[in-house]
């Protein structure tokens, strides 16, 4: 076999590939069986038709397609490995020429990874956030804790932002109740931001057994989009109590005995996450930085596709709120517009980090061993509520494997990034990853998505599975 690469533009190739009629043999046995079993001929068995009686009632032609059909896709593959190609997008492969019995030419075009260096990333200089705890970070870790252990208290007065009131809903459009859209003794938090909006501002002021109606746009069911008339009755109204801040309460949310040694449990965890937020935060900087200093054409296919799988994770969002768009966009704060430059914005850099990554992980020869997989699964496993066999046989049964493989390598090129750099946090001092990692694991290094985790952080990835680019 023969290959020919001509660059149509820096993201793109068109291959030329030329195949013996010999290397063919496998592929056209092959379609000899198969057609034998799809044909009925007298005097044969189904499946032992001769390729020669085949030919005579058929026409060798269809056994040249089914041969092209079955070699062509196996012979692009190798066509893509002797040229040292990175296709990013599904091939339009056209057979050119075919000289039976002499040798058949395909050509083939495709969108590849664009040719690029990566720059030296030894000593890349990088400032993340210092680790030190301050008595505002205990405090407030105390407060969320007080928030989780709070009491409702009923109180005679109107409702103000913060209280809880217990109310029932309906809604009228045109003096019409409409029946899905009416609920009873709704528990709500006054000034909690609804996407029923003006029910805020209704219900403030508002005391138990008062009724009162607004105007507004439904955000869901049948009449989504219109205005109706809600009337809400406030059965209840009730205030957040929290607990004293005592050694009582230490013992109630926790297993120490006094305030003092809940204190100091709290800051040595908030001195452990800030620690994991520097190996974090230096893995994502270096790899910004390093995307600064390389200029990639991206392949207008796979960042279509990005963007495109983006849009139909956001559809089925939407979709399963139960919202119309707009109270959705409206329930987030933002709007289809900046949604959806925020979706070109992250697609084209999810797709350079992606490449730069993949660099990386060939340069400096990173793999995956069996634990290394089985680990992976059984915390994603963890953070989607289900077994760990049961998400192992998923990703098996839907070829996706090689993707959480792709997924694990590009984590320790962050990892090689992140330990190549110099860091030091916002004080001037300078931090010594490795320690850290003795400090949380006991062994370097610590993997990110473990660092993650434990940090309770959220990463944006790309949006097929994390995975694509």
């Amino acid at each position: 076999m023969k290959t020919a690469v001509e660059e149509l533009s820096p993201t793109r190739v068109k291959l030329t590939v030329e195949v013996p009629f010999d290397e063919l043999r496998p592929s056209m046995d092959a379609a000899y069986k198969k057609v034998a079993q799809q044909v009925r001929v007298p005097g044969f068995r189904p499946g032992k038709v001769p390729a020669r009686i085949i030919e005579q009632r058929f026409g060798r032609a269809v056994v040249l397609e089914e041969t092209l059909n079955d070699a062509v896709p196996k012979l692009y593959g190798q066509a893509v490995d002797e040229a040292d190609v990175f296709p990013v997008s599904q091939p339009d492969i056209e057979v050119t020429k075919i000289d039976d019995g002499e040798q058949i030419e395909f050509t083939a075009e495709v969108d590849i990874r664009p040719n690029f260096e990566v720059p030296d990333y030894q000593g890349i200089e990088v400032t993340v956030d210092s680790a030190e705890v301050s008595d505002e970070d205990v405090d407030a870790q105390l407060d969320a804790l007080r928030q989780r252990f709070a009491t409702l208290t009923g109180v005679e007065r109107a409702a103000a932002s913060g209280d809880f009131v217990v109310m029932d809903l309906r809604a009228e459009i045109d003096g019409e109740n409409i029946e899905e859209q009416q609920a009873s003794e709704v528990s709500y938090e006054v000034g909690a931001g609804s996407v029923l909006q003006g029910l805020d501002d209704a219900l403030e002021g508002m005391s138990a057994g008062e009724e009162k109606s607004f105007k507004t746009e439904l955000v869901g069911g049948e009449n989504a989009g219109e205005e109706a008339d809600v009337i809400i009755n406030v059965k209840s109204v009730k205030e957040k109590v929290l607990p004293e801040l005592d050694d009582e309460f230490a013992q109630l949310a926790s297993e120490f005995d006094t305030l003092d040694e809940l204190k100091n449990s709290i800051r040595e965890q908030a001195r452990r996450n800030k620690l994991i937020d520097q190996v974090v935060q230096s893995r994502e900087k270096a790899l910004d930085a390093l995307l600064d200093k390389i200029e990639i054409p991206l392949p207008d296919s796979a960042l279509k596709a990005e963007v495109d799988a983006r849009k139909h994770n956001l559809d089925h969002q939407i979709a399963e709120s139960g919202l119309s768009r707009d109270a959705f966009f409206r329930l987030y704060q933002t709007s289809e517009e900046e949604r959806f430059e925020e979706f070109d914005k992250n697609s084209a850099r999810a797709i350079k980090v992606g490449f730069v990554l993949d660099k990386i992980v060939k340069s400096e020869e990173l793999g995956v061993s069996e634990q290394e997989l089985t680990n992976f699964v059984v915390r994603r496993a963890m953070e989607m509520g289900v077994q760990p066999n049961e998400l192992a046989k998923h990703l098996a049964d839907n070829d996706q494997l090689t993707l959480a493989m792709v997924e694990i390598v590009r984590d320790k090129a962050k990892s090689v990034l992140g330990d190549a750099a110099k860091v030091v946090d916002t004080e001037g001092n300078e931090v010594d990853l490795k320690a850290i990692y003795t400090e949380i694991n006991g062994e370097p290094p610590v993997e990110e998505e473990e660092a993650a985790a434990d940090s309770d952080e959220a990463a944006d990835k790309p949006a097929e599975d994390k995975a694509q680019a």
